[in-house]
């Protein structure tokens, strides 16, 4: 993989020693800065100047979709779409025809049938190239530039100089083929896993990058996977159910819960498995709760409220699940055998343990569907919202019930996850810390 450092700044020439090559982009920059003994992209974004040119250049030049100049120098031809990534066809059929010597091709991504679009030009375009894309959801692109036949990959050294670059210190590190993982799910702008898997695998000295997957559908999902040869991804809301019908095998507690929350690209083979369930018992282990003989209350109706009813129901507990959703809530039910209560007539009193399987406290405020005051000492709750202390936590704090945290269940997961992708065992402990 040529890495090829975009500056963003004259000072930024300074480090630029672990790029192969170097873009000087004229309407950034404004000056071209001697970058001796790297290949250099001269890259114009308005009309081309060629009279800025230094003396004896003899690098490359970007003429965006301005008419190729005749020169002796190699000549990037390069088109933009800032909204989306058109079909592989259009792709294709783009870049074939530029005249220049490499056709370089940026989309905005926000899908996975765009990546899919990307990858599957990349295989029919006859000519050199670059294609990447832009965003967040893009990155995969930049870090498989090999896979997608690219010339070389862009990253920057002082600032980004396009959505979803990455540093040229990181891809550095990341080098030829690293592994990708990541979490899939929407929103995720406040998940910790990134963070926490990205450092703990620094950690352990892995050489791979955690992503996020911030999708509306899962559309090519398992394409995408396959291609771009991503290792294992995490699940989260809402696709721990949906997910299911795009995976090839699952395991035992999959079927038993009817939802996974991790993924396994085993040569192709895309395997599910829950390792919640793993999160749920650890967490409740630290806590010092045992659930056997006792009553628990479960709000909510997802992936995670299904994985902690088998959690509960497995170790003896007798389980009730309330909601917002009744049809969603008694389908839970229905399937793990738990009671229905409708959230109006909860008692709190009844119940030993009280878990929070909802998005409340997380993305906005809310309100919960049982109201926490009934909470006392007696109880302890369960809020698998992490990072900060919930309206659900701050009351359990003043009335001094018995907490499990969320934190302890997102590194417990975390660590089984990683286990399962690489093999390397007893992550817990530095999983938690990271979360700090």
């Amino acid at each position: 993989m040529r890495l090829c450092a975009s500056l963003s700044s004259v000072r930024d020439a300074e480090r630029i020693e672990k790029a192969d090559m170097v873009e000087i982009r004229t309407d950034i920059l404004g000056s071209i800065p001697d970058v001796k003994g790297k290949k250099t992209i001269i890259t114009f974004r308005d009309i081309p100047d060629l009279s800025v040119l230094p003396d004896g250049f003899d690098g490359m030049i970007d003429v965006g979709e301005y008419d190729v100049p005749d020169v002796e120098q190699e000549i990037i031809a390069s088109h933009h779409d800032y909204v989306s990534t058109p079909s592989a066809e259009e792709i294709v059929g783009r870049l074939n025809k530029m005249k220049g010597d490499v056709s370089k091709g940026a989309f905005a991504v926000g899908s996975f049938s765009h990546l899919k679009n990307i990858f599957d030009a990349s295989c029919s375009i006859k000519k050199r190239h670059v294609l990447l894309g832009m965003g967040e959801l893009g990155a995969v692109t930049r870090i498989r530039s090999d896979s997608l036949g690219n010339e070389f990959t862009f990253a920057y050294v002082g600032e980004a100089t396009a959505p979803g670059q990455l540093s040229l210190e990181e891809m550095s590190y990341l080098g030829d083929h690293p592994m990708v993982l990541g979490i899939l799910g929407h929103p995720l702008e406040k998940s910790l896993s990134p963070k926490m898997h990205n450092t703990v695998m620094k950690r352990i000295g892995l050489k791979g990058i955690y992503l996020k997957f911030d999708v509306e559908d899962l559309v090519r999902v398992e394409d995408v996977v396959r291609d771009y040869d991503i290792r294992g991804l995490n699940v989260t809301v809402p696709y721990k159910t949906s997910i299911l019908g795009h995976l090839d095998q699952v395991d035992r507690d999959v079927e038993a819960v009817g939802a996974a929350n991790t993924i396994l690209n085993d040569n192709g083979k895309l395997k599910g498995y829950n390792t919640d369930v793993i999160g749920i018992e650890k967490a409740m282990e630290l806590a010092g709760f045992d659930p056997k003989g006792k009553r628990a209350l479960i709000m909510g109706s997802g992936g995670a409220a299904r994985a902690c009813a088998y959690v509960l129901s497995e170790r003896g507990c007798r389980v009730t699940v309330t909601g917002r959703n009744e049809q969603t809530s008694r389908s839970l039910c229905k399937d793990m055998g738990c009671e229905y209560q409708p959230k109006d007539s909860v008692a709190l009193m009844l119940y030993d343990i009280v878990v929070n399987c909802t998005p409340v406290g997380m993305y906005g405020s809310g309100d919960y569907p049982v109201n926490m005051c009934q909470l006392t000492r007696h109880h302890t709750i369960f809020d698998m919202v992490y990072g900060a202390d919930t309206q659900m936590i701050s009351q359990a704090k003043k009335v001094g019930a018995g907490i499990v945290r969320g934190e302890d269940m997102l590194a417990a997961q975390g660590a089984a996850s990683l286990e399962m992708w690489t093999g390397k065992k007893d992550l817990f402990k530095l999983m938690r810390g990271a979360l700090d």
